[in-house]
């Protein structure tokens, strides 16, 4: 009946192959102009961190491609894998996201701040900053300490309130059932 795209003569569905994709695809204005913006943007930093020494930016970001789904692609599936089959096991699978979740943003702080948390540039950072640079091995620790053990008692929370039953569950089931 309608012929915005939407429903066919017969009021079906049309299939998603042959719906239009006008404003759909493209989007809002709002939202062009915003990738327009954000391509300007990374345009001229890519002109200007490839201004000095385009050699080796180049030569940067594809070993940091290459190293990334190589080696760190692997590790972490591998990883991430061995916690969802142990947890499997133990019957207690939905709680992979309480491991994943700590551990992911840790690992992103430690592949941002690498060469801080191994002390590489410890020296560099203090002469640099005039700051200690031998701390961020530790600080590294405690954060991830403190993502592992907020996931610890976010699990404990919700696993409580789980098992406690509420006004309405308790009500139903101290009563008796109906006669039919």
């Amino acid at each position: 009946m309608r012929r915005n795209g939407r429903r066919h003569r017969t009021g079906t569905r049309r299939p998603a192959s042959r719906r239009r994709l006008g404003r759909d695809l493209i989007g809002s204005p709002f939202q062009l102009l915003l990738l327009a913006c954000t391509f300007a943007l990374a345009a001229y930093a890519g002109v200007r961190l490839l201004a000095d020494d385009w050699f080796g930016v180049a030569l940067w970001f594809v070993g940091a491609a290459v190293l990334h789904d190589l080696v760190l692609v692997p590790l972490y599936a591998g990883a991430d894998r061995a916690v969802a089959v142990s947890l499997d096991a133990a019957g207690h699978r939905d709680r992979t996201v309480y491991v994943r979740v700590p551990a992911a943003l840790s690992g992103l702080l430690l592949l941002v701040w690498f060469p801080l948390i191994s002390g590489q540039v410890a020296d560099h950072y203090r002469s640099a900053a005039a700051l200690p640079g031998d701390t961020f091995l530790a600080r590294w620790l405690l954060i991830t300490a403190v993502l592992f053990a907020g996931s610890a008692l976010v699990l404990l929370l919700r696993s409580l309130r789980a098992s406690r039953p509420g006004p309405l569950r308790r009500a139903t089931k101290e009563r008796p059932p109906a006669a039919h």
